[in-house]
């Protein structure tokens, strides 16, 4: 009983991991593609542009309101829901005539991706619990890791393979195989809700006021270059009204809630929402600012460009599911070891390009960015599984989903700013650029650093006094960093 249990958990849980695999590698596999997309539809750089932040931005406005749509009917549907909508979505990017369709099949897909990513973190907290559950953040973590890392490489082969003016198709016509084989494979492996005799509000109002807000703050990092003069900037401002309006209804709304606020009086959450925002502002502009310095500055082809971030995805993969394992004994301590892992690889990263500087650059920073990727291993999935450790499996899907919409908005924010300084200091040369741009990646990883430190003094701090006392009940393995 107990072995078929594990195995039916086993699959579900590789359905679940397909799914991330397939959105995950579509936030980094498409970049590689934009040359060869200008060439086959004649875009602009606006829609460019818009192929690649479309994509975020309906992912991240999707994210909460399909969080707690699962929570509160059934994860499985909306998981299936999502699967459909995302292979049509892809099939339509790949057979695109224009980039006015590519561009609205791009922003479908991802509102698919919003959809199916919350009910993959919202199920690992229903399959599992205490240490199981930390290795299945372990693996999601490493497919996280590993799709979004060896995108570009993907993505490079792919347009390789099938020639500059259409193999950018390809780059969406792969996920139909997969989404064809994933359909069925959920429909019948994915547990099934729970019989409830109360339908939960979903508080339409506040569903509306965190989409204006969170829209608010992604429009003008997303459109900083098309959208000239600074009056785009005054939609943060505003936005942020819009976010502190619905902290107010989200506070007084009697019935149930879009977001539990009660979530953040937990310091394992609060605290590990905050490092995951900045760590992600830091994670993928490394991987913007690397491909457009080999790709623009050194001449490399798609496919070796892609090759020469392999490293980094290689040691994430590894290190995720080792860290999944260690996650419920070492708690804070891992994440405190692994950003300073990945600041140690991206600040040798930098000095290696100043060594080694030209089109040797993508070998010389094989061994630091391997450094950084076995660091990045052990945040990503350890942050998540201590972030949601105090979370009721029954609230799983909406406090996943506050969580990844930080990590969006980290996102966005992290690609405009690296960016932004990467081409300001284009004229200082490739090498300096580059340097630049990692610079400000480095910046927000530290901040992510300092959080979790003062997360592990608190922590060691409030254990102290526990030492001398009576021992009482075990700890809760469920809870590997306690408030």
């Amino acid at each position: 009983m107990g072995a078929s249990r594990w195995d039916t958990r086993a699959r579900a849980l590789g359905v679940c991991l397909v799914s991330a695999f397939m959105t995950g590698l579509d936030v980094s596999i498409v970049n590689v593609a934009l040359p060869s997309i200008r060439h086959g539809l004649g875009a602009t750089e606006d829609g460019l542009q818009w192929s690649v932040s479309g994509y975020a931005l309906t992912f991240g406005l999707l994210l909460v309101p399909a969080g707690r749509l699962g929570d509160a009917r059934s994860r499985r549907t909306i998981f299936l829901w999502g699967v459909v909508l995302f292979t049509l979505a892809s099939a339509a990017c790949g057979f695109a005539w224009n980039i006015h369709l590519l561009l609205v099949s791009r922003l479908l897909q991802g509102m698919a991706a919003g959809m199916l990513n919350p009910q993959v973190s919202g199920m690992i907290q229903q399959m599992y619990r205490g240490h199981e559950r930390g290795r299945a953040f372990g693996a999601l973590g490493a497919t996280i890791g590993v799709s979004t890392a060896a995108g570009p490489m993907i993505g490079g082969a792919l347009v390789t393979a099938f020639g500059h003016g259409d193999g950018w198709r390809w780059v969406f016509l792969v996920n139909l195989p997969i989404g064809m084989v994933l359909l069925p494979l959920a429909w019948r492996l994915l547990p099934r809700p729970q019989l409830v005799h109360r339908r939960e509000s979903l508080d339409p109002v506040g569903t509306l006021l965190l989409g204006a807000g969170v829209a608010g703050l992604l429009l003008p990092v997303i459109q900083r270059h098309q959208w000239e003069g600074a009056a785009k900037w005054l939609l943060i401002p505003a936005a942020l009204a819009v976010l502190a309006g619905f902290v107010t209804w989200e506070r007084f709304y009697r019935r149930e809630p879009l977001v539990d606020l009660a979530l953040f009086r937990r310091r394992s959450y609060r605290l590990g929402a905050t490092i995951a925002l900045f760590y992600f502002s830091g994670f993928t502009g490394i991987f913007f600012i690397f491909t457009m310095y080999l790709q623009i500055g050194l001449h490399y082809s798609p496919l070796m460009a892609g090759l020469s971030i392999t490293p980094f995805a290689l040691g994430s993969a590894t290190a995720a599911v080792v860290g999944g394992g260690l996650v419920s004994r070492m708690g804070r301590r891992l994440t405190t070891t692994g950003l300073t892992m990945v600041i140690a690889g991206l600040f040798a990263t930098m000095v290696a390009t100043v060594l080694v500087p030209g089109r040797g650059a993508g070998l010389a920073t094989a061994l630091p960015l391997l450094v950084a990727g076995l660091g990045s291993g052990l945040v990503i999935s350890p942050n998540q599984a201590i972030t949601l450790s105090e979370v009721p499996p029954a609230g799983g899907g909406s406090a996943a989903g506050v969580l990844q919409t930080g990590q969006r908005l980290g996102s966005a924010i992290g690609i405009a700013a690296a960016g932004s300084t990467f081409f300001a200091a284009e004229r200082d040369g490739w090498d300096t650029a580059f340097r630049h741009g990692l610079t400000v990646v480095l910046a927000s990883i530290l901040v992510a650093l300092a959080v979790a430190t003062y997360d592990l003094i608190r922590t060691h701090r409030d254990a102290t006094p526990l030492a001398s006392q009576p021992a009482t009940d075990p700890p809760d393995p469920d809870r590997p960093d306690r408030e």
